[in-house]
């Protein structure tokens, strides 16, 4: 009776895939196949039923066994190949025919009861070896499909391996144990979902198998039930086992504890969603084709764009197509609440008050969530922290509200609508897509905000560093003015001390000049800046002419022509902010001597100038670390701190050389190296 309980059982389990592979449209040799082997299947349970009589002798037994096998090893043999056309194509296959040698020579020979019992039973243990192998075979040929054959193998290398272990143990003892035969029905039906998750796995056999999750669910749930119980049976018979006078109170206790626990565990929201979850998860086809999704996201968000409008357009529009959505709102959280930023066919129908959004911040501050509208007008109880409800429940018109988060702050937030028809249930597999979704585009709108905020960053400091330029040299304009006012009232009657003042003030306006064309002329020609000048003049006229106001006066020592092709102005003003430093770090009764010479430097020719001062002199820590650093000075409110940076990016420019030799209290000397261009 036990026995036949279970054959019936799996019966009725491979009658109801028989159902199944019947209700799929397709039609194909995996489906004509699937459907013989099922057929089979089904047929071998019933005639196992031993109240049907079926199997009145053990030769009966053999041939049963022996037909399952062959379209189960034609189904095998099937698999090898996924391009097959017809039945005779698998058939005619050297490798087919072979496979199906055991089991036709198992079929005749229990039909014609001519072998003993013996050799039956070793053909069969070679059929479940022969199974074995050819499993191997076709998972080590799935390459890539592992993943999708798995469970078929598990099928059928536990039924194949069971059956070895049956008909190697009827070859020891020669007859086969009815422990084997009585629980033979109960493993068909324990590995049938095996069979079921491969068929919706491989793709090629072009079977569409639906199971309802509900069903799965609640199919799952009873399992986990019976294990519990059976759990708990096995516990009360050890305590009975174990007996003594406490065995019965204690096996009441024991009884009640587990009714409780089991009705309270499953009466748990919590518990059954993560179940359904799990089983979704690993037993039923994603909603997305990911690939496919993604390499579109990649190309809308890939296009290039000139204005940060565009851009959230772009977000949103990557977004909406992500999910198959048609209308929706970017809303951008600013310092004086929500802003619009983005629109994609939001009509009158889709209106909302960015005044009512305000709720929505505090909420999100609080759970980082997706808000399912639908769900929160059936499920209210799931958003508490969300403290204005009605607006959102009564007349909101989109159904998702997706945060978007930057560094963990809130930034913004996307309102996504569809048509009635194609709104999509916000499960667990939507809410990961869409977080994914939504970090990829996210990253998108903050690169190039960044982008943006590092361009104007950039313009604002070209502009500080003109600005600087521009006080520099004015600077020391006003100083040679304050020099003239200084001494106009001693010398004010002297004629000599008129024409150097006019001759001054002719070189100051000359200076201004050229201050007014670098900021108002977008580009100077190279033939207008580079004409060729004596360095010598350069450095006896800024000497004579600007550098008279400090002590100790500088020396100028200098060949006599030193002709290249310079910006005689800017060249000027550099030698000016080296010198005039150098004054400055000298002492009244100290030095300050100019060199400038021709040489020659790996077959290359180089005007080189020296100054060279006897003052406090520099550190090597300061040289390296801000002596060339821009708006870094040791003059206090006195200085710009960038004379030096200034003569620096000059002679680089030049593909010239500039270096410092300096030892504290000893004193300092630069070298300018420029090449002589011909």
């Amino acid at each position: 009776m036990f026995s036949d309980l279970g054959y019936a059982i799996a019966a009725l389990g491979y009658f109801a895939l028989l159902l199944l592979l019947f209700t799929g449209r397709k039609s194909g040799i995996a489906k004509y196949l699937l459907v013989a082997a099922a057929l089979t299947t089904c047929l071998w349970a019933v005639s196992n039923i031993s109240l049907l009589g079926w199997q009145s002798h053990i030769s009966d037994f053999f041939i049963a066994d022996a037909i399952r096998q062959w379209v189960w090893v034609l189904f095998l043999a099937s698999c090898l190949r996924s391009d097959f056309s017809s039945f005779k194509e698998i058939i005619v296959r050297p490798i087919t025919l072979s496979l199906l040698v055991l089991p036709s020579v198992a079929i005749i020979t229990g039909a014609t009861s001519t072998v003993p019992y013996l050799w039956q039973y070793s053909l069969h243990t070679l059929i479940a070896l022969q199974m074995l192998i050819v499993l191997e075979l076709v998972y080590r040929q799935a390459g890539e499909q592992k993943w999708a054959y798995k469970p078929l193998v598990l099928y059928l290398g536990a039924l194949s391996l069971f059956d070895f272990v049956t008909y190697a143990n009827a070859t020891m003892i020669n007859q086969i144990g009815e422990s084997y035969v009585y629980v033979r029905g109960y493993i068909y039906v324990a590995l049938l979902p095996f069979l079921i998750l491969a068929i919706r796995r491989i793709s090629y056999w072009g079977v569409a198998i639906f199971v309802s999750r509900d069903v799965v669910l609640n199919s799952t749930l009873l399992l986990v039930a019976g294990g519990y119980l059976f759990l708990m049976a096995l516990v009360g018979y050890l305590v009975k086992f174990l007996g003594g006078s406490w065995s019965y109170p204690v096996q009441f206790i024991l009884v009640g504890v587990s009714l409780i626990l089991l009705v309270s565990l499953f009466l748990s929201h919590n518990f059954r969603t993560k179940i359904k979850v799990f089983i979704t998860k690993h037993f039923y086809a994603n909603q997305f084709d990911y690939r496919v999704e993604w390499v579109k996201l990649t190309e809308v968000l890939s296009e290039q764009q000139e204005s940060l409008h565009n851009v959230y357009q772009t977000s949103l529009n990557g977004m909406l197509q992500a999910v198959e959505y048609e209308s929706g709102v970017l809303l951008k959280l600013n310092k004086n609440g929500w802003q619009q930023v983005a629109k994609i066919n939001v009509g009158t129908e889709r209106e909302y008050e960015l005044v009512k959004m305000a709720p929505l911040q505090s909420f999100f501050d609080q759970k980082a969530w997706i808000i399912d509208i639908g769900e929160l007008r059936v499920k209210p109880h799931q958003y508490e922290e969300l403290s204005d409800k009605s607006y959102f429940m009564d007349t909101f018109d989109y159904q998702l509200i997706v945060p978007i988060f930057r560094q963990e702050k809130l930034w913004g937030m996307a309102l996504l609508d569809a048509e009635r028809e194609h709104v999509k249930s916000l499960n667990w597999e939507l809410r990961d897509y869409i977080n994914a979704v939504t970090a990829q585009v996210s990253n998108y709108i903050f690169q190039f905000e960044g982008a943006q905020a590092l361009a104007e960053n950039a313009q604002f400091a070209a502009f500080s560093r003109m600005s600087a330029f521009v006080l520099h040299d004015l600077k020391n304009v006003m100083a040679q003015i304050d020099l003239i006012l200084a001494n106009a009232k001693q010398h004010k009657s002297n004629p000599e001390f008129i024409d150097d003042t006019f001759e001054t003030l002719e070189h100051t306006k000359s200076r201004m000049d050229n201050m007014l064309k670098q900021l108002t002329e977008k580009k100077t020609t190279q033939g207008q800046r580079h004409l060729q000048t004596d360095i010598a003049g350069i450095l006896h006229s800024v000497v004579d002419q600007r550098c008279q106001s400090f002590l100790p006066l500088p020396i100028v020592d200098s060949e006599s022509s030193l002709l290249v092709q310079i910006d005689a102005e800017k060249f000027a003003n550099v030698m000016y902010h080296l010198i005039s430093n150098a004054q400055q770090a000298t002492k009244d009764d100290g030095s300050v001597v100019i060199n400038a010479s021709k040489t020659n430097m790996n077959g290359h020719h180089y005007i080189v100038v020296k100054i060279i001062d006897t003052g406090e002199g520099m550190s090597a820590e300061f040289i390296e670390t801000r002596l060339f650093k821009p708006f870094d000075t040791t003059k206090g409110n006195a200085g710009m701190g960038i004379g030096a940076y200034d003569a620096k990016n000059y002679i680089e420019e030049m593909d010239g050389i500039i270096t410092v030799e300096s030892e504290i209290d000893q004193g300092t000397v630069f070298t300018l190296s420029i090449p002589v261009t011909d």
